[in-house]
């Protein structure tokens, strides 16, 4: 496996762009995913992206997406979060980058007045278009599973089925270590995924609420869940999400904290390429 971060984790700091993905590659990483929004990320922007990872030898894997209408009952809204993502996947192709990590929305109104089956059905109906946008750009849709409560897709159960009822060959699953550990599901769930798994998150958390912590500053027990995910027969990327560090000014050591504790890891289980 790859060890990767998120662009995300420069967000709401001094570092800019260019820096932000100099320093990923300074500290280490082997790949990176990068969180632009396309529709307001003009060509020069996009260039000094693709520049920048060239000249830095750092390979995009995702462009990082978050979708939250793609279920809503109005058909001009699910309209306009596909082709945004679509946007999304033009973004990663022109980034030679290999999926979209898609992160869908939640039932809304309590699964009140909206027959939440029918918004499953919406969501799995644009989800398989956005399958064949990526199919067609030789790419994939990874799927990130979501704790919260009221998520269309929150434990890896629901991610079986919701890839089934999809069925397409493009779309896959997204596991984030932390996100399985707070909605309770063992390691050994990820066997239900094997062949399906296109993309790995790895953040800690206090075992209670979302965290986008570096490893070990949580409760998460790793080791189990990376096993799992060898035993599976993934051999991607995993990229650690950090997001909104608590001390802006000190990100740099937080990244720097969180790919050697990742590392080490990943090189104990003799999983990292």
């Amino acid at each position: 496996m790859k060890l990767g971060l998120i662009s995300s984790a420069w967000l709401g700091t001094s570092i800019d762009t260019a820096r932000g993905i100099e320093l990923t590659k300074q500290i280490g990483f082997d790949t990176i995913d990068i969180f632009a929004d396309p529709l307001e990320t003009g060509p020069q922007e996009r260039r000094l992206i693709r520049k920048t990872c060239i000249a830095a030898g750092l390979p995009v894997v995702s462009t990082v997406c978050c979708a939250l209408g793609i279920a809503d009952f109005n058909r001009p809204v699910r309209d306009f979060h596909v082709a945004r993502a679509k946007a999304y996947l033009d973004l990663c192709y022109e980034l030679e980058g290999r999926n979209l990590l898609l992160v869908l929305g939640e039932y809304i109104w309590q699964q009140e007045v909206i027959a939440p089956a029918d918004q499953w059905k919406w969501a799995v109906e644009e989800v398989r278009k956005l399958a064949e946008h990526a199919q067609s750009l030789g790419l994939e849709i990874a799927l990130e599973i979501e704790p919260f409560h009221l998520s269309i897709v929150n434990n890896v159960g629901l991610m079986d089925k919701f890839l089934s009822d999809v069925d397409h060959p493009a779309a896959k699953a997204n596991i984030d270590i932390s996100h399985l550990a707070l909605a309770h599901d063992a390691a050994g769930e990820i066997a239900k995924l094997k062949g399906r798994i296109g993309h790995v998150h790895l953040s800690d958390c206090n075992g209670k609420v979302h965290g986008d912590l570096p490893p070990g500053r949580g409760t998460v027990d790793f080791p189990p869940y990376l096993k799992a995910l060898a035993d599976a027969g993934f051999a991607g990327t995993v990229s650690i999400e950090l997001e909104y560090s608590p001390e802006p000014g000190k990100i740099v050591d937080w990244v720097r904290e969180a790919y050697t504790a990742t590392d080490r890891l990943m090189q104990d289980l003799a999983i990292r390429a």
